[in-house]
């Protein structure tokens, strides 16, 4: 999860402060400041969305937003503010698609869903039960795990483990990730603790394809989206980009937000997938708050698999907010079954939020309110997202409003200030005149990961480059940082991942391993360098 410029979160809003919720994450607060108490208590105007929304379009430096909010099966809003892609003056609308991310693991939990009304499969399943070949790293987790386990993050992996696979678009198959999974070291003990991860969504996603035989993306569309009318959707980001009516992403280069190309991840499909609208989603909220029924009367989940849905699963630690954020803090945290689970102001609210290279959206909805709020972004802000959505919340539950959007952003502001504060301490300790242990040349070659596979490092126009081989965009320059530690740093500027890259030698001088880690806490989880363990790989014998 990152702050201001990633998603830290995905895992979010979810993993390391239950307090700010949520995208893949809830977001961790900063320090109160001056300026966020005076904004506080600032008088706030009446209430008005437009108003609400340009304000934090400025605020937080993002072009374009679209806005859903249901309400007892009224649609209140469904419509778009800003722009689609910098620099074109083309607007968002309501019908305009955004890659909604890991708001796309609902889809896959209510299909699955569907499957245990229709008796094809039961949560308590054994994963290979339905998949046969299916094989974690511990021979006990692969025999025990079962369908709920791949969608309640508490398989023992890692915060985002194995991403690297899949981000940046990779040319793994979504067989070849699963494949891997028996390769991939778990952090903690099976069913111990929550940790966000996207792998085992994919494994989900592999099921149903299977009972319904045919990809996910149709069988979704021919399950869920047709029978809500939601027919602007797409199920893939080239079906996406062949529409009259879709947003470009946006990253930040530095500090500036600049246009990216889409990153299309077809072998994640189950994780993420999903490219939808604010009219689209309305009515996606609007079936789950009326108990699984669709406009026509039609039972698409049931209430019971819903309810289940909606039963905390695994259980999240809260963290104390800062002052300013007080409100926030929820009494429990847990994960359901493709949804977050949480409470504000005495009410329940199952959310989730998303995040790919550009896009950041968040779905939430309080059940006993029958209130329902989407919120899509073309950029990497995380801060434009909370702040609406506290100011919705309150708005729609008759609570005495606060300037979320000015608390918000003061708070934003104050982390990435200490981010960069952290990595600037850091680059002017090092040891400056240190010199590597061996020659340049001696750190060139193959190195292999026994998940991911092969990373080189090669001489080319007088620099040392480091390439990913399945990852076409995952290419950098190597410079010298200090001792045996090098930094890579990506010539995708907007990927915001550069890492530390650290050599471990032997007793007789030659490398063991190559270990990475990102440079600073704002890098998204996704970017799991850490757990790679790199070994070198002997060049042939002549």
């Amino acid at each position: 999860m990152k702050v201001v410029h990633t998603k830290l979160a995905t895992a979010l809003a979810f993993a390391f402060s239950a307090s700010v919720a949520f995208s893949g994450a809830a977001w961790a607060v900063g320090e109160s400041t001056p300026a966020a108490a005076a904004t506080a208590a600032s008088p706030l105007a009446p209430f008005d969305l437009d108003a609400d929304v340009n304000r934090v379009l400025k605020t937080f430096d993002v072009p374009g937003i679209a806005i859903a909010i249901v309400k007892d099966g009224k649609v209140i809003a469904a419509k778009g503010y800003g722009v689609r892609k910098l620099g074109d003056p083309a607007p968002v609308t309501g019908r305009t698609l955004f890659e909604v991310a890991s708001n796309s693991k609902a889809f896959t939990a209510a299909a699955l869903a569907m499957l245990v009304d229709e008796g094809k499969l039961k949560w308590d399943d054994p994963v290979t039960k339905h998949l046969p070949g299916f094989q974690m790293y511990d021979s006990y987790v692969t025999g025990a795990m079962t369908v709920r386990d791949l969608l309640t993050h508490r398989s023992g992996l890692g915060l985002g483990a194995g991403d690297l696979m899949w981000w940046p678009t990779s040319n793994f198959t979504s067989d070849e990730i699963i494949e891997r999974l028996r390769y991939i070291k778990p952090a903690t003990s099976f069913r111990n603790s929550y940790a966000y991860d996207n792998l085992l969504y994919i494994v989900a996603g592999k099921i149903i394809a299977d009972k319904a035989g045919k990809p996910w993306g149709d069988a979704v569309r021919e399950r869920i989206l047709a029978p809500l009318g939601m027919d602007g959707t797409t199920t893939s980001v080239a079906a996406m980009l062949k529409t009259a009516d879709y947003s470009a992403p946006h990253s930040k280069v530095g500090e500036t937000t600049t246009v990216v190309k889409p990153m299309p991840v077809e072998n994640a499909i189950g994780a993420v997938g999903i490219n939808t609208s604010a009219e689209d989603i309305a009515r996606w909220m609007n079936m789950l708050l009326a108990g699984g029924k669709t406009p026509d009367g039609k039972q698409l989940i049931s209430d019971k698999q819903l309810r289940e849905m909606w039963t905390a699963q695994t259980p999240m630690k809260i963290s104390e907010p800062k002052p300013p954020l007080a409100a926030t803090r929820p009494n429990f945290a847990a994960y359901g079954l493709g949804f977050q689970l949480r409470d504000y102001r005495g009410r329940k609210i199952a959310l989730h939020g998303g995040a790919l290279q550009g896009f950041y959206s968040r779905v939430l909805m309080v059940p006993e309110e029958k209130l329902g709020i989407a919120i899509f972004t073309n950029a990497e802000n995380s801060g434009s997202m909370t702040a609406l959505q506290w100011r919705l919340l309150d708005q729609y539950m008759n609570v005495p409003a606060s300037d979320w959007i000015g608390i918000v952003s003061a708070d934003e502001q104050a982390k990435h200030k200490e981010e960069l504060a952290k990595v600037g301490t850091a680059s002017s300790a090092r040891a400056a005149k240190s010199q590597p242990s061996l020659a340049l040349a001696a750190y060139e070659g193959e190195y292999q990961d026994a998940w991911y596979g092969a990373v080189t490092i090669q001489r080319e126009g007088g620099k040392q480059v480091m390439r990913f081989v399945k990852t076409p965009d995952l290419v950098g320059d190597l410079e010298h940082f200090q001792h045996d530690t090098f930094i890579v740093r990506w010539r995708q500027r907007n990927f915001n991942a550069d890492a530390y890259v650290s050599f471990a030698l032997n007793p007789d001088g030659s490398i063991e391993r190559m270990k990475m880690k990102p440079v600073s806490a704002e890098t998204d989880f996704s970017y799991d360098f850490q757990d790679l363990n790199l070994v070198p790989v002997p060049p042939p014998k002549k």
